[in-house]
């Protein structure tokens, strides 16, 4: 016998609980969510991350409500394991991040007046790095760094937590000359045809590019999907145009693909114009 989802007269979220609750169900609940670990779902959780800063990018509010509803399964799934597991709780990881927040703003919550908004993040470091001490056991600014965020914004947070302690290149000038230095290096691998060492190489210029992204506060990841959604564009051109002469791409060449790159990209600054 089918039985009925949980009552819509529910709180929204008492709702949703009360759902993943019932799709875990050991008797009759969904074989697939059953299945499910941590581990298995950390992926998910990471993608849903990635398109609620899609639908933030293009601006869909509409997008947005449905992306972060998405997000928020991702929270009450893991709760819901860690439930069961007698770890903690939906209501304990809301717990959790109430007193973070009221403890991390002393100025709101509390008798702190910070002088500047530099006082202020800087205040919030200091709050950040007392958290961490009371962890115990860490032996490196670093270590609490996630091994899993995405490379560059790792890079971007391993760089920052080492410039605040004075391991930084001063200017970006300096930083610009190191990302030459590492490119000459890259170039000498490759042409020495050792595409492991390049390998390496590579990943020297990016962790650069980060440190530069930083040094400019500019989100890296943020850029290259903004360059990312403008290749799209452009290549799309580079399509329809193919189109209309009556030849897809692998018909055409590079100089004449390139051709209507330049002309997308003049159009392009026309319109900015």
């Amino acid at each position: 016998m089918t039985r009925p989802a949980p009552s819509a007269d529910l709180r929204p979220i008492d709702r949703l609980l009360a759902i993943m609750a019932r799709l875990r169900d050991r008797q009759d609940g969904c074989e697939w969510d059953l299945e499910q670990t941590f581990a298995t779902i950390a992926p998910y959780t990471v993608e849903e991350a990635y398109e609620v800063a899609d639908a933030i990018e293009r601006g869909d509010l509409e997008d947005l409500k449905d992306e972060l509803g998405d997000l928020l399964l991702q929270v009450v799934f893991h709760s819901r394991m860690a439930e069961e597991q007698g770890a903690f709780a939906f209501d304990d990881v809301a717990r959790a991040i109430n007193d973070k927040m009221v403890r991390r703003h002393p100025h709101v919550f509390g008798d702190e007046r910070y002088e500047s908004l530099e006082h202020q993040k800087a205040g919030w470091e200091e709050l950040k790095a007392a958290e961490r001490a009371d962890k115990g056991g860490q032996a490196s600014l670093l270590d609490d760094v996630p091994v899993g965020l995405p490379g560059l914004t790792r890079a971007v947070k391993l760089s920052k937590r080492a410039a605040k302690v004075g391991f930084v290149w001063p200017t970006v000038q300096d930083v610009v000359k190191k990302l030459h230095e590492e490119v000459g290096e890259m170039l000498a691998e490759i042409e020495a045809g050792d595409m492991e060492k390049a390998r390496n190489e590579i990943g020297d210029v990016l962790f650069v590019v980060a440190n530069l992204a930083r040094t400019l506060d500019v989100d890296p990841e943020d850029a290259v999907r903004y360059t990312n959604a403008k290749f799209m564009r452009r290549f799309k051109y580079v399509e329809a145009e193919l189109a209309k002469r009556g030849r897809t791409p692998d018909q055409s060449d590079l100089a004449e693909m390139d051709a209507l790159w330049e002309e997308v990209k003049a159009r392009e600054r026309a319109g900015a114009a």
